[in-house]
C-alpha cells in the first residue's frame, strides 16, 4: 500500500570522521541512501555530516566534501557513528557531543565495526550489551569494562542502540533496521537486490583467526606436532602423556602452562580446525570428514563445529567451500597437511 503525501520518512544521518572507512560508508549509502522505485512505499530521507567541511577518509584514499554540518544529526531519527581504524584514536570532541546529543533525545544510534568505540567513548553503551569486529574486542574491553560485550555476534539490537561486528557486519544489521522498519518483504526483497543473504548464521566465531598458539617450552613442540600428524587416529590424552614420556599429570601442567588449556581441549579444537579444512578442499561426505579428522561420527563433528564455530557442517559447506565443488578433498583416514 502506498503511504500518503503526508508520511514523514525517517530520517538516517550518518556521520563521517576523519579516518572513518568508506565501505561502511558505502553500505548506509546502499541501503538507507538509494532510491527503491521498485518498493511501493517512501524511503529513507538520507544525508551525510561531518565535522568539517572536508574530511580525509581512511588510508587519506579521499577527501569527502559536500556534507551536512554535524548539526544535520540534531533532528535525525537514525543516526549512525562513524567507525574507527585506529580504534585507540579518539573519536573528534564534537563528533561525541553530537551522539549525546542525539541519545539525549531518544534517536536510535547506530555502528558499524569498530564504530562501537565511538558510542562507548560517547557514554552511551554502558551497562549495554554490544558488538564489535572480533579482532578489537580485548581492547575493547579493556577500554570500556562497563560495556556488556557479546563478541560472538554479527551485531547487537538493544533497542534504541545497536551494534555490528565487522564491516560486511554492517549490511545485515542495515537490513535488520530494514526489517524492523518496513518488514520482512521488503528487507528481503532490498537482500536480494543486494546479492546478500537476508540473514546470516554462525556469528563472529566462523571468521575469527585462531593460529596455534605459540609454545614458549619447546617440551611441548614435538608431541603436538606428532598429533598434528595423526589426528585421524583415536588419540587419547594418554597416548599423548605416552609420547612425551611423561605422566597425564604432567602433561595437564604443560598444556595449562604452556598454552592455557587442557590436553583434551586441544586435541579437539586440532581435530576441528582439521574437519573444516578438509569440507573447504571439498569433501562432502561428513562420514569421510569425521573420520578424517579424527571426530569419528558424523553425529560428533556436527556439535564440536558447532560449538566451535557456530556453524553446522552443511553450513560451513555453504559458506567456505569450494564454490561448486563435488570431490572428495581428502582421503578418509589420510588428513590433508596442516597450513
Amino acid at each position: 500500500m502506498s503511504q500518503g503525501s503526508s508520511y514523514k520518512a525517517h530520517r538516517v544521518v550518518v556521520i563521517a570522521d576523519e579516518g572513518s572507512n568508506p565501505f561502511e560508508l558505502g553500505v548506509a549509502t546502499e541501503l538507507f541512501g538509494l532510491r527503491r522505485p521498485e518498493l511501493d512505499r517512501a524511503w529513507y530521507d538520507f544525508t551525510v555530516c561531518a565535522p568539517r567541511p572536508g574530511v580525509r577518509m581512511h588510508g587519506g584514499m579521499f577527501t569527502l566534501t559536500g556534507t551536512a554540518g554535524l548539526e544535520a544529526a540534531d533532528d535525525a531519527d537514525t543516526v549512525i557513528v562513524p567507525n574507527r581504524p585506529d580504534p585507540e584514536t579518539e573519536p573528534a570532541p564534537a563528533v561525541l557531543e553530537a551522539v549525546r546529543r542525539a541519545a539525549g533525545r531518544g534517536a536510535r544510534l547506530v555502528s558499524f565495526c569498530t564504530g562501537a568505540f565511538t558510542l562507548a567513548a560517547a557514554g552511551v553503551l554502558d551497562g549495554r550489551p554490544a558488538a564489535t569486529h572480533w579482532r578489537w574486542a580485548a581492547l575493547f574491553a579493556a577500554r570500556h569494562p562497563a560495556v556488556l560485550l557479546r563478541p560472538d555476534v554479527l551485531f547487537v539490537d538493544d533497542g534504541d542502540v545497536l551494534t555490528a561486528a565487522g564491516s560486511a557486519a554492517a549490511l545485515d544489521l542495515g537490513l535488520h533496521l530494514i526489517r524492523r522498519d518496513h518488514g520482512a518483504e521488503v528487507a528481503n526483497s532490498v537482500s536480494r537486490r543486494l546479492v546478500f543473504a537476508a540473514h546470516r548464521d554462525g556469528g563472529q566465531r566462523q571468521f575469527v583467526e585462531r593460529p596455534l598458539p605459540a609454545v614458549p617450552d619447546t617440551s611441548l613442540a614435538p608431541v603436538l606436532a606428532w598429533a598434528q600428524r595423526n589426528l585421524n587416529r583415536s588419540l587419547t590424552v594418554a597416548d599423548l602423556a605416552a609420547r612425551a614420556g611423561i605422566s597425564q599429570a604432567t602433561l595437564h601442567r604443560h598444556f595449562q602452562a604452556e598454552l592455557g588449556t587442557t590436553p583434551l581441549a586441544w586435541l579437539t579444537a586440532e581435530r576441528v580446525a582439521l574437519a573444516c579444512r578438509i569440507i573447504e578442499r571439498g569433501e562432502l561426505r561428513l562420514d569421510a570428514v569425521a573420520r578424517a579428522s579424527g571426530l569419528g561420527t558424523a553425529s560428533n563433528l556436527r556439535v564440536q563445529m558447532r560449538r566451535t564455530t557456530g556453524l553446522t557442517p552443511s553450513a560451513y559447506r555453504r559458506r567456505f567451500g569450494p564454490v561448486g565443488g563435488t570431490t572428495a578433498g581428502a582421503t578418509p583416514g589420510t588428513p590433508p597437511p596442516a597450513p
